[in-house]
């Protein structure tokens, strides 16, 4: 299993973290603790870049799941991008894709998370 690496990037009116490796219950504490650090204010809109994640369980989705609800809390606004085919069907199966805008690109997320309006989860 490929080591969990996590990368952010402050932009101008949004946060991009971009996530690698698989995340699992072995990391997640570690994806937890890094999101309380570099994620900055719950209001701002928050993109993850999930294109170097092949595997995600229950306790992965967990986590983007609680931060995205936070988020939301706050007025902010969570976008993913680049779902590898087994995430997307865990964001499938789950209902996932129905509360949390998925793109193809980062680009795209940035755009639309800087434009688009509050949605529920």
């Amino acid at each position: 299993m490929p080591p969990l690496t996590l990368a952010h990037q402050h932009l101008p009116g949004v946060t991009v973290i971009a996530v690698t490796g698989e995340m699992d219950a072995t990391n997640r504490a570690d994806l937890e603790a890094y999101l309380q650090e570099a994620r900055g204010a719950p209001e701002k809109p928050l993109v993850f870049d999930l294109s170097g994640v092949p595997f995600m369980d229950s306790s992965g989705l967990h986590v983007l799941l609680k931060c995205a609800t936070d988020c939301l809390k706050a007025g902010g606004v969570v976008h993913l991008a680049g779902v590898q085919p087994l995430p997307a069907r865990l964001f499938e199966i789950t209902g996932v894709v129905a509360h949390i805008p998925i793109h193809d690109r980062v680009e795209e997320a940035v755009s639309a998370a800087l434009g688009s309006p509050e949605r529920s989860i």
